[in-house]
């Protein structure tokens, strides 16, 4: 049997069997091989030759993928300096075209990637060269208009079969693989998956590990974390052309509707990608000068460390303290170490030795 009939087959399985205490480590076992064989078949069938390629430049950057003539290109060159071709056919665009969005001091970089088709993931139409581009960047942008709205739940479909998982984070699992002495698990918290369901998907993939699992997972987020090649991004929808009639996403995502021809909601629209990509802007004061004008950008979380690492990596190796004015300092002129988590708005100045 080859790999296509025995990947059928497994679905074939899982799909028939019923789901409870008794057979789910069976079911378990049966989709970390059916990860493992699919995973086979995606690098064997690795596209050949030259893929998409954009240089990533700004302090983010966002793919705007969809189907195709959804105005996509036109979305792009209302809200950028870009110029992407437009027309009232399908597949006007062949290449990702990149262009620059400024918003709240911020430099965004948009992509318009090819129109996505059914089988995507699977490489039709180029999707796989698509996708992969898609997961190098800090937010995805999920594009339909009024007619194609149902195909939202297509689109993230194919997202997953690509192993990118839309707002979810990584699930904390520790895996050190060792030389002998078995599958050893420990489950920090109460979790949903059984030891044994556990035990028998790690087996698919290695026969001597120490595992400790810190959140309460499924098996196939077990699955993602021992493939290691997921990647875990935040999204969002924006339904296009509701100046021609109006319609309801019927999904959990954040939607904005919009009318990128005439200009309705693209504030909104910019409002939301700036607040789905949680980027952090401080503004500097060197010792005994102005505050700048232009802001350091930053993600959600960073660290006084951070913006040392930003400017040079001199400024951590001579570091003292950092004196903080905004919305993370207790009071005005606050000293704070490096490991001191910037907010939004704050003023810092670093003094170094």
């Amino acid at each position: 049997m080859g790999i296509e009939e025995e990947i059928k087959r497994l679905e074939e399985e899982i799909k028939n069997t019923p789901y409870n205490k008794a057979t789910e480590h069976h079911i378990g076992r049966l989709k970390a091989k059916l990860a493992r064989l699919k995973e086979e078949v995606k690098k064997s069938k690795a596209p050949k030759g030259h893929g998409f390629f954009v240089k990533k430049t700004g302090d983010a950057s966002v793919a705007i993928i969809g189907p195709p003539s959804v105005g996509k290109s036109t979305l792009l060159n209302k809200l950028t300096n870009a110029r992407s071709k437009v027309g009232d056919y399908g597949f006007t665009t062949t290449q990702i075209i990149p262009g620059m969005m400024e918003y709240g001091g911020c430099k965004i970089q948009l992509l318009d990637l090819p129109g996505i088709i059914y089988g995507a993931s699977e490489g039709r139409g180029r999707g796989r060269e698509i996708i992969a581009m898609a997961r190098a960047v800090d937010l995805i942008l999920i594009m339909v208009d009024v007619y194609t709205i149902d195909e939202i739940e297509y689109i993230k479909k194919e997202l997953w079969n690509a192993g990118i998982r839309i707002n979810q984070k990584k699930p904390d699992v520790i895996i050190r693989k060792k030389d002998r002495g078995g599958i050893n698990i420990e489950f920090a918290k109460k979790c949903k998956l059984g030891y044994e369901t556990a035990k028998a998907i790690l087996m698919e993939y290695m026969s001597n590990a120490d595992v400790v699992i810190r959140d309460d997972i499924t098996d196939e987020q077990l699955i993602d974390v021992i493939l290691g090649n997921r990647a875990y991004l935040p999204a969002m929808v924006t339904v296009n052309k509701i100046d021609v009639k109006k319609v309801e996403a019927n999904t959990d995502m954040d939607v904005v509707y919009i009318s990128a021809k005439n200009g309705y909601g693209l504030e909104e629209l910019k409002k939301k990608i700036f607040e789905k990509l949680e980027l952090v802007r401080v503004y500097m004061r060197p010792e005994g000068k102005k505050i700048e004008d232009k802001p350091m950008v930053l993600k959600k979380g960073a660290t006084i460390k951070d913006v040392c690492l930003k400017l040079h990596r001199d400024f951590v190796k001579n570091f003292r303290y950092a004196i903080i004015d905004g919305p993370s300092a207790s009071f005005p002129g606050q000293r704070v170490g490096l490991t001191h988590e910037v907010k939004d708005g704050d003023i810092i100045t670093i003094v170094s030795r």
